[in-house]
């Protein structure tokens, strides 16, 4: 992945944007955060308010078997646990990992919001502002475990990965190469991207990796759609925002994290489940060759022919 040092807004929106594909903006100035925020700053900052976190006894944490367990810990404490390697006190065993992505108040109806959920943290924070105000969709707090594996997704917005603290490596796929990544919903079944199961996920091979890796200050641009894979080398802080790139009204009003598909999407799906449905009432051979010919006016309507 593209390293560029003090990309102005302009320069962004002209030159970068547009070409959809993810970048690590360095250089640029996202306020005290990058010096203030230490482990003793975090803990008296925000004190000891309630927050829930995902506790996992294994790094590689997976959403679709659920391996980890919600747990509730005060801010403080939470803090200094996740900076432990090795812990006095646990929920599961004593090399636990820990993760927090923030949420808001009412998970079903509000979004993660810093200036609500950390206004102290907040304060610290300067946002690139190179969206505009009323696009803001969420700005997600995370703080990881040294060693913590988050699956593979994507989202349905844009956003930036600040990494305020700490190393990350991203792992990251085009949207073109969904094909092979043995998706269920937003997610890949592919927990383990170094060294994948191949008996079981055989096309994974063909799935083009981007990587890089993100050290304290670095702004990873992640454009919707784009899957991504990230490790926490170090214990770490960094905060997502995610704007809408697309018309308001295109997103589905009760996703709160930035993951439902738009509705447009969504409606497809349910007319494509409905059309193979309707299919089965053919025997097999004809089920075949009218499935293959949906497959070729698909192919024809809907697939882009200028990727890079």
């Amino acid at each position: 992945v593209e390293r560029l040092d003090g990309v102005t807004r302009e320069r962004f929106l002209r030159d970068i944007y547009p070409r959809r594909r993810p970048v690590v903006l360095t250089g640029l100035e996202l306020g005290t955060c990058t010096t203030k925020w230490t482990i003793d700053y975090l803990s008296q900052a925000e004190g000891s308010k309630e927050v829930k976190i995902h506790v996992s006894a294994v790094p590689k944490m997976d959403f679709l078997s659920k391996n980890f367990v919600y747990r509730t810990l005060p801010f403080d404490v939470f803090v200094r646990r996740a900076a432990e390697v090795k812990h006095k006190e646990y929920f599961l065993t004593e090399d636990e990992k820990y993760y927090l992505r923030s949420v808001g108040e009412d998970v079903r109806k509000d979004i993660a919001d810093i200036r609500k959920q950390f206004p102290i943290l907040a304060e610290d924070v300067h946002i690139p502002d190179y969206f505009e105000k009323e696009q803001f969709f969420s700005s997600v707090f995370r703080i990881s475990s040294a060693g913590l594996q988050l699956w593979t997704h994507y989202d349905v917005m844009d956003n930036f990965l600040i990494q305020v603290t700490g190393k990350k490596r991203v792992v990251l796929y085009s949207p073109r190469d969904a094909p092979y990544l043995y998706l269920s919903g937003t997610k890949s079944e592919v927990l383990d991207v170094d060294n994948p199961d191949l008996e079981k996920y055989p096309l994974f091979v063909k799935a083009k990796r981007y990587q890089c890796v993100l050290e304290a200050g670095d702004v990873l641009f992640i454009p919707a759609l784009w899957f991504h894979n990230v490790i926490s080398e170090e214990f770490g802080v960094a905060l997502n925002v995610f704007w809408k790139h697309l018309p308001a009204e295109s997103y589905d009003k009760t996703d709160t994290y930035g993951n439902k598909d738009p509705t447009a999407a969504s409606r497809a799906i349910q007319i494509l489940d409905r059309a193979l449905k309707t299919l089965e009432e053919l025997p097999e051979e004809y089920r075949d060759f009218y499935a293959r010919r949906m497959v070729l006016r698909i192919q024809e309507k809907a697939y882009r022919s200028d990727y890079g």
